[in-house]
């Protein structure tokens, strides 16, 4: 099996790419959807409100968190998330700098 070869693109790129995957699965989409919501860190039960097992839920709040689209504190027994304000709106950045590329300088083609 081949590497993915990420050395050879920009660090923009690879950035852009990993978003792209992070948003890439609706119950990632959801949480973070609910995080908004609730404006507040959440230290309750995430299972009852996305209606996924607690491991599946537990993987996704992983991958959001290596992302640092959203930190989380230990408090007791139970950690509590929220969203990361300062990496959301780079985030956002990067991503509207790609997705505001103008596409009206693009020719007609095919």
């Amino acid at each position: 099996m081949g590497l993915a070869k990420t050395e050879m693109f920009t660090d923009e790129q690879n950035e852009i790419s990993l978003f792209a995957k992070v948003f890439g699965h609706p119950a990632r989409v959801s949480i973070l959807q609910h995080l908004f919501k609730i404006n507040s860190c959440i230290c309750g039960d995430l299972v009852s409100e996305i209606g996924l097992a607690q491991p599946t839920i537990s993987q996704h709040l992983k991958e959001l968190k290596y992302l640092g689209l959203i930190k989380g504190n230990v408090e007791g027994t139970s950690v509590c998330y929220c969203i990361n304000t300062e990496n959301w709106t780079k985030m956002k950045e990067t991503m509207l700098r790609f997705l505001n590329q103008d596409i009206s300088k693009i020719e007609n083609c095919c």
